[in-house]
């Protein structure tokens, strides 16, 4: 088992930042590729950001791109997620998620384990 536990969701202004973070327990860490995922309201989740178990790999959705970063401190068993340059269309759920696989990957069903979320709200 991996318990995942993320922190960091707030409220901001649009054109604003955030720094989420995930802490995992349980499980060696590095044995896992992290995903961040985010769900707003009445729409499906989606796929934020994926790092490999190194961090060496990592993948965006086209929406984030250029202005979410994705990292990892195996020593500190803990994902982060910055956003930059945010935007009304960013408020949602955000969920951090872990995935046997080596390399990163877009389809949630994938993951094993799925922490409880944190809320992000961008104001206009």
């Amino acid at each position: 088992q991996v318990q995942l536990v993320e922190s960091g969701g707030g409220l901001v202004q649009a054109g604003g930042s955030l720094r989420l973070s995930c802490a995992a327990s349980g499980r060696t860490f590095s044995n896992y590729a992290m995903g961040w995922f985010r769900q707003a309201p009445g729409k499906e989740r989606e796929f934020v950001a994926g790092i490999s178990r190194g961090g060496g790999t990592t993948d965006y959705a086209e929406s984030v791109k250029g202005r979410f970063t994705i990292s990892r401190d195996n020593a500190k068993n803990t994902v982060y997620l910055q956003m930059n340059s945010l935007k009304p269309a960013d408020t949602a759920d955000y969920y951090c998620a872990a995935d046997r696989s080596v390399l990163p990957r877009k389809a949630s069903y994938l993951y094993d384990y799925w922490g409880q979320g944190t809320q992000v709200t961008v104001s206009s």
